[in-house]
């Protein structure tokens, strides 16, 4: 082994750490496995096949970590089952990160599976920095050697790299912000965990505008889904100066949002001020760096009734007090569609009295009457859903598209292809409330120059109608949001939605409601109703007000 390397095993744990001094070039040495041949990441030898075994990977774990923190970037590569795209970012771990010294732990392999402890000394411009990190690696059967190999993927160099990545030291992409909610309140990812990646995303966006002046640090550059490059800070060696950066965010209503959503294992919700499209919160909870609550494009179920209800009120088909059977099943381009286990049937209901219990065959029933091109009418154009959004981050604006078969009436129930997220019915119960469509906000639209979308909004009459529901939905015996919404004072009202999913043997969990100038929408997948898992989120924001 070169001068300025040292390795060893010491209860277990596999440890290589390499100096500053020069890099050069290190000879693999097979060892003896334990089933009596030299390894699979050595010599050649017969072509192994099934799952690699414990000692190769071990032994080829060591061998990628050994080549690695001596900065044998070739040597590495050789290891994995991607050589040219490991090589690359191998190579760009001291050229372009600039990383001087490298320490990696290996600790007891889970399987195929080796965890192991990163420990790298950044030096740049006449500044030395020290970061840690997990990180972990998988070693597969190689697909036409049959050798034991490290399964590339970026996130072996750091778990929040992703194909496209690169990891840079310099200067920051962008000067840091120091991002407020409407208050003053600073808004941090320490304090409020889900804005990680909306704050790197503003930053990126408008940190110049926010005029501060960048530092130095080590990130990861990413290529934004809107032609944006983001860089997620992992070590600054140098700080710049933050330039302020006012949000819509309500740090209360944020606050709250943080805390209900992190009670289930993957929920989103966003709040918006009806008045306004001012966002007020935007939280998730087990999807990671993505904002499922603005990006995700999942079926809403029932909350989608709150614009098929305005479509039958808009095109003539019923009103509030007019008839809206509730059978116990209906067919609709061959499609037999039902209700919720229990529900009786009623078919002398009003739309009124088939909203607040949430029958899925008395929408059903009317949607032959309003017709596919009408209800995607009323979505796109009174609701604005599908039309660009500019909300200062990445977003999706909803989908209500016409197939021509059963997902058209399965549409109007939120089911079938329809696609929105906790932003887009947040949304929806913001123009139903006010009849004006605000589109929703992060930042002023003055940054970036944004043109908001408009749409046509709703006529007084179907606004007050779909308020009373609404109200009589979460405060009335038969509602099905009264239970989440108990304890709630003053102009409030809501919506439930149970999301089937195929493959799934539990449905996606949807609500959206109102509390004066708050609109809240939740999902929760596999959360089950409505009213069970998101309701409890949406009420516990609206109850923080904004």
């Amino acid at each position: 082994m070169r001068k300025g390397v040292k390795a060893a095993i010491v209860g277990g744990v596999f440890t290589v750490m390499v100096g500053g001094a020069g890099y050069g070039a290190y000879n693999i040495i097979s060892t003896v496995t334990g089933d009596g041949g030299s390894s699979s990441a050595g010599a050649p030898g017969a072509r192994r096949s099934g799952p690699p075994t414990s000692d190769e990977v071990k032994e080829t774990s060591q061998k990628f970590l050994s080549a690695w923190a001596k900065n044998d970037a070739s040597g590495a590569a050789a290891y994995t089952n991607y050589a040219t795209n490991a090589r690359s970012a191998l190579q760009g771990w001291h050229d372009e990160a600039h990383i001087t010294h490298t320490v990696l732990t290996a600790g007891t392999p889970a399987g195929a599976k080796v965890p192991f402890k990163v420990r790298a000394t950044v030096s740049f411009d006449g500044k030395k920095r020290t970061m840690t990190y997990d990180s972990s690696l998988t070693i597969v059967r190689g697909d036409t050697t049959g050798r034991a190999l490290v399964r590339w993927r970026p996130s072996v160099l750091h778990p929040d790299m992703r194909e496209g990545d690169t990891l840079v030291t310099g200067e920051s992409a962008a000067p840091p912000i120091e991002a407020v909610d409407r208050n003053d309140t600073v808004l941090t990812k320490a304090k409020y965990p889900s804005l990680g990646p909306v704050l790197e995303t503003l930053r990126a966006k408008y940190g110049d505008d926010a005029g501060g002046t960048p530092g130095v640090e080590t990130f990861i550059k990413r290529a934004g889904a809107d032609g944006t490059t983001t860089a997620k800070t992992l070590l600054t060696l140098t700080k710049g100066k933050p330039g302020k950066l006012r949000t819509t965010i309500s740090a209360s209503a944020q606050a709250a949002a943080e805390q209900s959503a992190a009670k289930f294992s993957k929920s989103a919700v966003v709040a918006v001020k009806p008045s306004t499209g001012e966002v007020l919160a935007v939280a998730n909870h087990g999807y990671g760096e993505w904002n499922a609550a603005f990006e995700a494009k999942l079926a809403p179920g029932s909350t989608m009734k709150i614009i098929t209800a305005a479509a039958l009120i808009d095109n003539g088909v019923t009103s509030m007090t007019g008839q809206a059977p509730c059978p116990s099943s209906v067919v609709a381009l061959s499609q037999t569609f039902h209700n919720l286990t229990g529900m009786q049937p009623n078919e002398g209901a009003t739309l009124s009295n088939s909203f607040q219990r949430s029958c899925n065959t008395a929408f059903i029933k009317l949607s032959d009457d309003l017709g596919a091109q009408k209800f995607a009418a009323e979505a796109q154009n009174r609701f604005g859903l599908g039309k660009d959004w500019q909300t200062g981050i990445v977003s999706y604006d909803g989908s209500v598209p016409v197939n021509g078969d059963s997902d058209d009436p399965a549409g109007m129930i939120g089911q079938g292809k329809v696609a929105m997220n906790p932003l887009n019915m947040a949304s929806v119960t913001a123009t139903a409330i006010t009849g004006t469509f605000h589109q929703p906000v992060i930042v002023s639209p003055k940054l970036g120059d944004r043109q908001p979308a408009t749409a046509q909004g709703l006529p007084n009459s179907t606004v007050y109608q779909l308020k009373q529901m609404m109200r009589l939905t979460a405060t009335s015996s038969i509602g099905t949001a009264t239970n989440a919404m108990a304890g709630l004072t003053g102009d409030i009202g809501a919506k439930t939605g149970s999301a089937e999913v195929d493959g799934a043997n539990v449905s996606n969990s949807w609500f959206t409601g109102y509390r004066g100038d708050v609109a809240a929408a939740a999902m929760v997948e596999g959360g089950g109703h409505g009213g069970d898992a998101a309701g409890p989120i949406v009420a516990s924001v609206l109850r923080a007000g904004s």
